[in-house]
């Protein structure tokens, strides 16, 4: 199970903070940006492999399931 930001997102982020600095921008004036959503993802195969039942309450909040 994993709980993270949208790693497309998240570089996208990184572009631009890098943008800015080469373009001259301090460092430590910049404003800090947090990712706006986080999204939880389920191993299917490594929870059966452990012998997990997920609760339905969980499962109803996933964004994505691997097989």
């Amino acid at each position: 199970m994993a709980w993270a930001p949208n790693q497309e997102e998240q570089f996208r982020v990184a572009a631009r903070y890098v943008d800015q600095i080469l373009r001259g921008a301090n460092p430590g004036e910049m404003l800090i940006h947090f990712p706006s959503r986080y999204y939880m993802t389920i191993n299917k195969t490594a929870a059966d492999g452990l012998s997990l039942i997920l609760p339905r309450a969980i499962v109803a909040h996933v964004d994505r399931v691997l097989p």
